[in-house]
């Protein structure tokens, strides 16, 4: 009797993860097309479903092909990847506000890029493939730093000082990173300003291309650890008694995560709060079971950086507001409402 109620509760589950996952893909996809007809350039749907297929002239094959769908492609992706790391991260963590730009990945990212701006020549490395290697080492760095002080032994990994160190880090990247600007040529000045807004809008195929082997390589590692995750979010204690290898496993997660948030914010921008909204609003929606949370909030990644994105090129059109600040504009006052009702 017992086995057949836990049966049905799980298949009103995998349900409701269904219908969620197909109305997120649908508001994702009528999103997609918006952004398509839209922007300084408009066009008709059924100008750019000619296009599509063939059939529009030089000039719609150009806007469509060479400027709006790699923009289009690329805002989806860095939102898989960061909405992914965010959740991995507030898993290990068990705090309801980590998130990757809270806790210094950006900041580790962005002060990498600047460097690689500074001081490489123009012309001897290609950035476009280059920059998601130099975001990496950054990354890791930052993230180690992190991770190094708010560990303690025989504690383990506490929540509360792992926010308070990102934010450290954080603040001593920055102030780094705002000595080196000082000697920044205005071009070299430009492109840092725009990565640090969240400009998607300088971007090509060649962006997708360097961002999708990172995504493709650690999207699996997060998604085979779904039992994992699930162990990890009851417990230190709990996971221990379950044989699970604890700092073997938060490694391996930890590393995922921060691949995947520096990978995706090299070729973006400086993106915040996706890997925050995103990860609760798919647990307010389907729960924390991973093996449901993660597809959802994976889309719903998408969608939020897809969307802000659009809003940013349409709103002010011909002029853009970079969907970094979009986001951010939506993710602050929702940090704040989430810390009045954490414990931290």
């Amino acid at each position: 009797m017992e086995h057949m109620s836990t049966s049905k509760t799980e298949q009103k589950k995998k349900r409701k993860f269904l219908m969620i996952t197909a109305i997120c893909f649908i508001l994702l996809i009528l999103t997609f097309i918006f952004s398509m007809n839209t922007g300084a350039n408009s066009q008709s749907p059924s100008e750019v479903f000619q296009t599509l297929i063939g059939n529009g002239d030089r000039q719609q094959h150009l806007i469509l092909f060479e400027f709006r769908l790699p923009r289009i492609v690329l805002s989806v992706l860095v939102g898989i990847g960061l909405a992914v790391s965010g959740c991995v991260l507030q898993s290990i963590s068990r705090n309801a506000l980590a998130e990757p730009g809270l806790l210094g990945i950006h900041a580790g990212a962005g002060l990498a890029i600047l460097m690689f701006v500074s001081f490489v020549p123009v012309g001897v490395l290609n950035s476009t493939y280059f920059t998601p290697v130099f975001a990496l080492f950054g990354a890791l760095f930052s993230s180690f730093l992190v991770y190094r002080f708010a560990h303690k032994r025989n504690e383990g990994l506490l929540p509360m000082r792992l926010i308070l160190t990102g934010v450290a880090v954080q603040a001593g990247i920055q102030a780094a990173m705002i000595v080196l600007t000082i000697h920044l040529t205005p071009e070299r000045y430009e492109t840092v300003a725009y990565w640090l807004a969240g400009h998607i809008g300088t971007t090509s195929w060649d962006y997708i291309l360097a961002l999708l082997p990172w995504l493709i390589i650690f999207l699996p590692i997060v998604y085979g650890k779904v039992r994992v995750l699930n162990i990890l979010h009851l417990g230190d204690p709990l996971a221990i008694s379950l044989g699970t290898d604890l700092e073997k496993e938060r490694k391996i997660l930890i590393g995922a995560a921060v691949c995947l948030a520096a990978s995706s914010v090299s070729v973006s921008g400086s993106i915040s709060f996706v890997g925050l909204i995103a990860p609760h609003l798919a647990k307010q929606l389907i729960g924390s079971r991973h093996e449901y949370y993660l597809p959802i909030s994976a889309l719903l990644g998408a969608l939020l950086v897809l969307l802000g994105d659009t809003i940013g090129r349409v709103i002010l059109a011909p002029s853009e507001i970079p969907a970094g600040l979009v986001v951010a504009v939506i993710g602050a006052p929702y940090f704040l409402y989430l810390l009045t009702k954490s414990n931290v």
